[in-house]
C-alpha cells in the first residue's frame, strides 16, 4: 500500500490483517492521531485503554507495549516509536468536548468522535461502540495531585509510530480536530500499510 493522507480535522477506515504493521507519520509535527481497533470478525472485541494499563502498568507506552483487548488479548504491538510520548486516557474529541471544554467554537466544529462514527459506520460499528482511542503523538501530563494537562505534542515532521496486527483488526484513525490537542494548529496525518 503506497502513503496516504489523512486531511486536517478528517478521518479514515482500513482493514489491517494479522502480521500487518500501519505505520502513522506526522509529516508537519504536533499532530495528534487518534487511532481505535475492533477484531474484524467480532466488534464487540474492541481496543481497550484499561486493560492496556493494566497490564502494561504505565500510562505512557512505547516500543515492544501491546496493545490489548477488552478480553485481554493483544490487538497491537508498538514495533517503532520515534516520539515516546502517546496518551491512552483521554476519548476522542466530540461535539460535547467542544460545547463544554472550548467557549468560541462553533456549532459545527469537527471532531474526531465524529469522524471515526462516519468512518467506522459501514463496518456496523455504532457510536456508542467508540470508547477511549490510543491518541498517538499527544502529550497528557499529570501532576501530583492527579490533575491532567493537555502540552503541545513532542513530534516532529516525519516522526513515526508503528504497530503491528496482532489479528485481522478494523481500524479507524483521525487527524485530530482539538486545538488544544495540536498546540493551536491543524496538519495532515500520513499512513501506510506494510
Amino acid at each position: 500500500m503506497t502513503t496516504q493522507r489523512i486531511p486536517p480535522q478528517s478521518g479514515t477506515s482500513l482493514i489491517l490483517q494479522q502480521g500487518q504493521t500501519l505505520r502513522i507519520t506526522d509529516p508537519g509535527g504536533e499532530q495528534v492521531c487518534d487511532l481505535m481497533a475492533f477484531a474484524r470478525d467480532d466488534i464487540a472485541h474492541w481496543l481497550s485503554s484499561g486493560r492496556t494499563i493494566d497490564y502494561t502498568e504505565r500510562i505512557y507506552l512505547t516500543t515492544g507495549d501491546l496493545l490489548y483487548s477488552n478480553r485481554s488479548v493483544p490487538m497491537l504491538k508498538i514495533t517503532r516509536d520515534d516520539v515516546g510520548r502517546h496518551d491512552f486516557l483521554l476519548t476522542p474529541c466530540s461535539p460535547q468536548t467542544f460545547e463544554l471544554l472550548y467557549e468560541d467554537a462553533p456549532k459545527d466544529h469537527p471532531s474526531c468522535f465524529a469522524n471515526l462514527v462516519k468512518h467506522l459506520a459501514p463496518y456496523g460499528i455504532s457510536p456508542d461502540a467508540i470508547p477511549t482511542t490510543f491518541n498517538i503523538f499527544m502529550r497528557v501530563e499529570l501532576d501530583a495531585r492527579g490533575h491532567i494537562s493537555v502540552e503541545p505534542p513532542l513530534s516532529k515532521p516525519g516522526d513515526v509510530l508503528e504497530v503491528e496486527a496482532m489479528m485481522d483488526l478494523i481500524i479507524g484513525l483521525t487527524s485530530c480536530s482539538a486545538e488544544q490537542s495540536n498546540n493551536g494548529t491543524f496538519g495532515p496525518i500520513d499512513y501506510e500499510v506494510i
